[in-house]
């Protein structure tokens, strides 16, 4: 028989992360605004007009998400062909030139909330799909995303970095890394194998 130490009492519960307690309370008024939105435009316009603007937002949406799935799966059966990566943009044509923040996430995101029922999630998804507003959102998630994730040595920031080094024609650099750190590995006497 294990006896194993009790851990100490704690003096107060543990806290909850600001997420946890403000994302509900969010989601909550979300879904009460959209509510009250569509009974004012419903009073205003009509029940029909509103249910029209609902049909026409998941056909929108729904046109959305298959353009950009569309794209995407192009994007990357052309760089599996041509053996290069799939966010160089060498590959496309000069209507769908690459510039930086023309991926397929934010428009994906803009389908979803297009197909969402309600205005507030309509122009969310709006100014998902517009190329200005499309543009700063991407800088500004582009920024939080290495300003968050550069703070871990060894993690997914060193990751997130080295994933987006690459040369400018879209060539990979085959090369391994050495740390100086750990001693080397013991060789091994296997035969060498004729080429």
């Amino acid at each position: 028989m294990t006896f194993a130490a009790t851990p100490p009492p704690r003096s107060r519960p543990p806290q909850r992360s600001r997420a946890r307690r403000f994302v509900p309370l969010g989601v909550a008024a979300w879904v009460v605004l959209e509510i009250w939105l569509l009974t004012l435009v419903a009073d205003a316009a009509g029940g029909l007009t509103v249910l029209l603007l609902l049909v026409a937002g998941v056909v929108a949406g729904g046109y959305v998400i298959k353009r950009a799935g569309r794209r995407a799966w192009k994007n990357l059966t052309e760089s599996v062909q041509q053996g290069g990566p799939a966010a160089s943009g060498a590959s496309a044509g000069p209507e769908e030139q690459k510039s930086p923040g023309s991926g397929n996430t934010l428009p994906m995101l803009g389908g979803l909330l297009l197909m969402f029922p309600g205005l507030l999630s309509d122009a969310a998804g709006l100014l998902c799909l517009f190329p200005p507003t499309r543009k700063l959102l991407h800088r500004r998630a582009e920024r939080l995303l290495t300003r968050r994730v550069r703070y871990t040595p060894g993690g997914l920031g060193d990751a997130f970095q080295q994933a987006r080094m690459h040369q400018q024609d879209g060539k990979i650099v085959q090369g391994e890394v050495i740390r100086e750190d750990e001693p080397p590995s013991p060789r091994r006497d296997d035969p060498q194998l004729p080429r």
